[in-house]
């Protein structure tokens, strides 16, 4: 039962992911294997401005990769953002195709976020700080920010309480976000004295 609410909870968090980009203005796309998840009785692919087919400036590695994240963003062919929703699954897993996304092109700049619920923080902190996210020429914990399922749902209640979604620019997330930095003091990290 916990599993089914949990779902629950991913597909609605990509539902507001996606109508958050559309209400911007903003093309969307949601996960290949996503698209006939409902909520609120609706398939999230046939929710306003989710694309049929990605924009085709990648090569076929690039596009494989990118048709799996959970949530996109696209001003035309561009992509404004990426959103891994981290309930259930590994969060190795999300973080693995954000940096496999960075691998296969590495001069794109665009923002990347791993959504998950509060208490798996510490769980998304410790998985993007592993060496082979950190030892890149960007560190995936410089550009992938963690926003927390409560600091999402806290952004968009007063962007909506407020009517201002219209006029926020797809970067408003980042200050929302959360980077996280290596802190060799941190007590579970240092080497024991004894």
């Amino acid at each position: 039962m916990e599993l089914a609410q949990t779902e629950t909870k991913h597909t609605e968090i990509q539902a507001e992911l996606l109508q958050l980009g559309a209400d911007m203005g903003l093309d969307v796309w949601v996960a290949r294997n996503d698209r006939s998840r409902a909520w609120k009785g609706r398939p999230l692919g046939s929710m306003n401005r989710v694309l049929e087919a990605l924009p085709t400036q990648f090569n076929e590695a690039t596009n494989r990769t990118i048709e799996l994240i959970d949530v996109i963003w696209l001003k035309g062919n561009s992509i404004e953002a990426a959103f891994e929703v981290e309930s259930t699954t590994s969060v190795y897993s999300g973080l693995l195709r954000m940096s496999d996304l960075l691998a296969l092109q590495p001069n794109i700049d665009i923002d990347l976020y791993l959504i998950a619920p509060d208490e798996r923080r510490a769980k998304v902190r410790q998985e993007i700080l592993r060496p082979t996210f950190q030892l890149r020429d960007k560190p995936l914990s410089k550009i992938c920010g963690f926003i927390s399922f409560s600091s999402l749902e806290e952004k968009l209640g007063g962007l909506r309480r407020l009517g201002l979604v219209r006029s926020v620019r797809s970067d408003f997330l980042r200050t929302a976000a959360e980077y996280f930095v290596r802190d060799d003091l941190d007590e579970e990290e240092s080497p024991s004295t004894g």
